[in-house]
């Protein structure tokens, strides 16, 4: 009867013995299977880690663009200014001869108004040279005496003579300041026409410039969302590769005391 019960109890114990080598091929199985997918898991880390460098490295780039965008557009807005400089000047020029021109203009009028004074004088002084002559006339044939008024009245001529003479020539020296000033005038305007035309490239270049910065910022915005959630990621990632290796620590531990269990039950 004891050694039948003993063999009862090693049956039992065999059976036991089964069910816990069943257990360790379970767990063994199970532990195969989470070194696969902690395999899996760290490749995946290293490849969001390498996409993350590459990211990276691309939003350095674009960084620099950025700058480089940023000082161009610095040295445009700089270019930009000095154009509206020199357009001020020039309008401030520009209306200099304006104010030039006009007052050219009244000294014209005004000389011509003296011209035509001039004109009116000269034709009385003709008439009184004609008077004069026939007066001399008169005077020759009737008073031979009268030189000296005669010589008196002839001076008197020539003086007026040569003073609308030199009338005559300021007034072509008037005409042409004004032909001169009314050609700088012209070309002011052109100037001033290139200028503007320039100012308005400039201009569309700027809006150009800002609109593809605009949409650099865009891209790098999402770049950046897109490098959060990957680092969100990652971090999960490492989190659950913690806890799997806790769980490969408890599994490790529990066959530890499974391994000693089943070395005690072989020596009983």
């Amino acid at each position: 009867s004891t050694i039948q019960k003993q063999r009862q109890e090693l049956q039992l114990l065999i059976a036991e013995l089964k069910d816990r080598e069943k257990e360790l091929n379970d767990m063994v199985a199970v532990h195969q299977r989470q070194l696969l997918a902690w395999e899996d898991d760290r490749q995946r880390v290293l490849t969001l880690a390498e996409r993350c460098n590459i990211l990276e490295n691309e939003l350095h780039k674009r960084n620099e663009i950025i700058k480089t965008l940023t000082k161009r557009l610095k040295l445009l807005e700089s270019q930009q200014n000095d154009s509206k400089t020199t357009l001020e000047h020039t309008e401030q020029k520009f209306k200099e001869l304006s104010q030039k021109a006009t007052d050219t203009t009244l000294h014209c009028q005004v000389l011509e108004e003296k011209n035509q004074n001039l004109s009116c004088s000269v034709l009385e002084l003709s008439a009184k040279i004609g008077q004069l002559q026939a007066r001399e006339q008169e005077l020759l044939t009737m008073l031979k005496l009268k030189d000296k008024d005669i010589l008196e009245a002839t001076d008197h001529i020539t003086e007026f003579t040569s003073k609308f003479k030199q009338l005559e020539s300021a007034l072509r020296a008037a005409k042409s300041e004004e032909f001169s000033i009314n050609k700088e005038k012209q070309d002011v305007k052109l100037r001033l026409k290139e200028l503007l035309l320039e100012t308005n490239k400039l201009k569309d270049d700027l809006c150009e410039k800002m609109k593809e910065n605009n949409d650099q910022r865009e891209e790098i915005m999402h770049l950046k969302q897109e490098n959060g959630y990957l680092k969100n990621e990652l971090a999960l990632s490492v989190e659950k590769a913690n806890r799997k290796d806790q769980l490969l620590q408890f599994a490790k531990s529990k066959q530890v005391r499974t391994d000693t269990e089943l070395s005690s039950l072989r020596q009983v």
